[in-house]
């Protein structure tokens, strides 16, 4: 964010912020935060759905058949197909090309607009994969999801950081996380009780898709887009008029200014890509980059997406393995509440280097585990 990166940083006159959690500012963060919400029923989904037999049968007959025979092969190999895997990577897939495109949408359009698409995104694919009828229908489905979600992840976390004030910054940027792991928790929940419900139990699980993507799609037609984001484009009344509103208080000159003077140096950047290789930006992209990408590395989006199934190859029943990947989801989602009340007060550092430290354990573990 050209405007909001400066201003978070710590402006010099940071100090001088005044302003409160007005009820605009909260409803505001829900509504942008279902985007969260719908990520996170995304990737739980998956996994339940494709530990159903009837969902099986209907798009992938040959993983079925694998899966219910005695055979000598490990319980993995039983969903080794390119189709089931297209099912599954076609949603990331398409939210990686989508979040390009999002990009310069939410920086010349505003933030307000890829909200408004990848909520519509959300609604069309949610009701392709509840009413797919053969594999094409069911993975155009995906694709829109993850259109979606290219937009979504794209403009959400930015439109909370930039509507929060700055002394609770870090605690509602974490909402973001915090509604990806309810909608995970969510999802989980709902496939142990869709399992159940025979032959369009899948159905009922991706169908469900379309209420978070109701609400960000309806509530983004009422949200204002951000001071930021107006400054930016040249508004300055207006991102005036509307940064008065959102904080509670006609003194706001200090934040203002700050971002004002942040839009200034943004665009006096010409080449800002070229300009992020140079010499005196290499340690905050060598921390940009591969943080998330260590993050990535230690599996934990692998266990959350395929959670039920990874169950079920160690030898777990089918209820056994959806339960399980609700107790797994609870979890997540208590750490990342304890972490949204502690972020602003202990600071970021601690949090990361104790996650390291917990994280690091739990690898430890499970090699010395593996080896027994």
């Amino acid at each position: 964010m050209a405007g909001g990166g400066i201003v978070e940083g710590g402006g010099t006159r940071a100090h001088l912020y005044e302003g409160r959690t007005t009820s605009f500012v909260v409803i505001a963060c829900i509504v942008a935060a279902s985007g969260g919400l719908i990520f996170g029923y995304d990737i739980g989904i998956s996994g339940g759905v494709t530990s159903m037999d009837d969902f099986l049968v209907k798009f992938f007959p040959v993983v079925e058949r694998h899966k219910n025979q005695s055979t000598k092969d490990q319980d993995y190999c039983k969903y080794d197909n390119q189709k089931l895997t297209a099912f599954t990577s076609s949603l990331y897939l398409a939210g990686l090309v989508a979040s390009f495109g999002a990009s310069g949408v939410t920086r010349r359009f505003g933030r307000r607009p890829s909200i408004l698409f990848g909520g519509f995104s959300f609604l069309i694919g949610a009701a392709l994969n509840a009413a797919a009828v053969n594999l094409p229908m069911l993975i155009l489905g995906r694709i829109m999801l993850g259109v979606g979600i290219g937009f979504g992840n794209q403009a959400v976390p930015l439109y909370l950081s930039e509507m929060a004030p700055a002394k609770l910054r870090g605690g509602l940027n974490i909402m973001f996380q915090f509604a990806i792991n309810i909608g995970i928790l969510a999802a989980n929940l709902i496939n142990y009780g869709t399992a159940k419900i025979k032959p369009w139990g899948w159905r009922l699980s991706l169908g469900l898709a379309a209420v978070p993507a109701a609400l960000m799609f309806v509530g983004g037609l009422f949200l204002p887009e951000t001071s930021n984001s107006l400054i930016e484009r040249g508004h300055l009344e207006k991102g005036r008029a509307l940064l008065v509103k959102v904080r509670g208080t006609t003194n706001v000159d200090a934040e203002f200014e700050d971002m004002v003077d942040a839009s200034k140096k943004a665009n006096e950047v010409k080449h800002p890509f070229r300009n992020i290789l140079k010499k005196r930006n290499r340690p905050q992209l060598v921390m940009a980059t591969f943080i998330p990408f260590f993050q990535q590395l230690t599996g934990i989006n692998a266990i959350m997406f395929y959670a039920p199934v990874l169950f079920k190859t160690i030898g777990f029943g089918g209820d056994a393995s959806l339960y399980s990947a609700v107790i797994t989801g609870a979890v997540n989602a208590l750490a990342i509440f304890v972490s949204i009340f502690a972020v602003d007060r202990l600071g970021r550092r601690i949090l990361f280097l104790q996650a390291g430290v917990q994280m690091f354990i739990s690898q430890k573990q499970r090699v010395c585990l593996s080896k027994r």
